[in-house]
């Protein structure tokens, strides 16, 4: 479950990369690169798993299956998390710079 929703975040993030983030102005492939680094590493993990447990690799229990989604959620949250403190930083439109530093 934590490599299929990563790989999800992947996708969508290229698709906002490729079609809406011409003039990279949100870093969006900033994030699209840390969903795929994260869906690279859980996928290493599914055959390292897969070349331990063999078919049973197949069959996980329920509880697994939550922990595991629990774990791709906060994955890509905090990759959002990260994504939204470059943005803060960066502050490409300086609405912060208008809004605060008056």
């Amino acid at each position: 479950m934590t490599l299929l929703i990563t790989v999800i975040a992947a996708v969508i993030s290229s698709a906002v990369w490729y079609f809406k983030d011409n003039e990279n102005r949100y870093k969006v492939g900033t994030l699209t690169l840390m969903y795929w680094g994260a869906s690279i590493m859980w996928m290493c993990d599914a055959v390292a798993e897969y070349i331990e447990l063999r078919s049973a690799y197949f069959t996980p229990a329920m509880k697994d299956m939550i922990n595991d989604s629990f774990l791709g959620i906060s994955v890509v949250t905090f990759g959002l998390v990260i994504w939204l403190v470059m943005l803060i930083v960066s502050d490409p439109d300086k609405a912060i710079k208008k809004n605060v530093c008056r």
